[in-house]
Parts: structure tokens; sequence; C-alpha cells
């Protein structure tokens, strides 16, 4: 069975796109390819407990086993050696993307403490957003009696788009709560 967001995008967004869009070329349609989640863990130097909840934490949202990241060079002052795990990441594709963005968007985003949208300036240039979250347990899935400790990640979504411009309407398409856009001072 197609997740949620996956029929939307094929059924509603990809034919409005396909409208908007000059040529007509559905495969050169902008398109979400995968969705990065990552937990840097800098007190994983002093703790080594601090890593394996943040792991557990993004295999239970991901349903995917994370990988750890390690540290590429030493820095003496925050006693760091290279090699040591100082995060977890995970890529989503296909079907579990689309499972995570439907839960980010209608469960997830909605449970953050004064919530007004995201920030509609988060796009990198060529169309991939990043958004940060500071608190892990916005996510129905983890039990917040087991990670007392806050934690927060980054998610990066990565879309095809050639633009901010287009990433920013594909996203909006898929309901992403944007914050209003900002408006003229001369009106």
């Amino acid at each position: 069975m197609k997740p949620r967001l996956q029929e939307k995008f094929e059924i509603e967004i990809q034919p409005a796109i396909t409208k908007n869009a000059t040529g007509g070329n559905i495969n050169a349609l902008p398109r979400i390819e995968k969705i990065v989640l990552n937990m840097g863990v800098g007190s994983a130097v002093e703790e080594k407990k601090h890593i394996e909840t943040a792991v557990s934490a993004l295999a239970e949202i991901t349903g995917q086993k994370p990988l750890i990241t390690l540290s590429r060079k030493s820095i003496a002052a925050f006693k760091l050696r290279e090699g040591m795990p100082i995060g977890a990441k995970v890529t989503l594709r296909r079907q579990r993307m689309y499972e995570f963005l439907d839960r980010l968007i209608s469960i997830a985003l909605p449970r953050v403490r004064d919530f007004r949208g995201i920030n509609r300036q988060a796009f990198d240039g060529n169309g991939n957003y990043s958004l940060g979250l500071t608190e892990q347990t916005v996510f129905p899935e983890l039990n917040p009696d087991k990670y007392l400790r806050p934690q927060g990640m980054n998610i990066t979504i990565v879309t095809s788009a050639k633009t901010n411009e287009e990433a920013l309407d594909l996203l909006e398409r898929f309901g992403m709560p944007f914050q209003h856009a900002p408006e003229d001072a001369d009106k």
C-alpha cells in the first residue's frame, strides 16, 4: 500500500506542476529525492551512553538503523580524538521518506511549543530545505520517560528542484506549514 503523501504527489501535485512547467516532461519535474535526519551528540565524548540513546531514538522515529558518524579530526580543546563517535544519521528514501514526511507535517511540527510555521528562507540555493528541531520528543513514537535528555536534530529535505522557488512551491503543495509571506511595506 502506498503512503498517503506519495499518492497525493502522483495524483494531485505532479499534474498541477506539469501545467505550470514548460516542456511538460514528467521526469524533469521537481520531486523529493531523500530526507536526511542527523543528530549531533557532542556530549558523547564524555558519556558513551548518549550516542546509544540518540541511535535508538532515530531508529524508533524512522524505522531504519542509523549510521554512527565519527569525528574526522582531533580537537584537544573539546577532548575529541579522530574516529570518536559524535553523532548519528539516517537517510530515508521512497516509501519511508513519504511516511516520515507525513508524520513530520501532520503530527510532529504541530507539537512543537509556540509553533508559528517553519522558516521560508532555509533553502540552500539549490532547492534543498533544512530545518532543526530542538527536541526529539515531538515525535509520538518516542516515550518521554525513556528519553529524558533533550536532544535536537537536523532534518534536510533534498529535492530535484533547480531553484528555491520551485522547491518552496513543491513543499507547500505537500502541506509544509511555512510562515506566512511577509507583507509588502508600501501597500
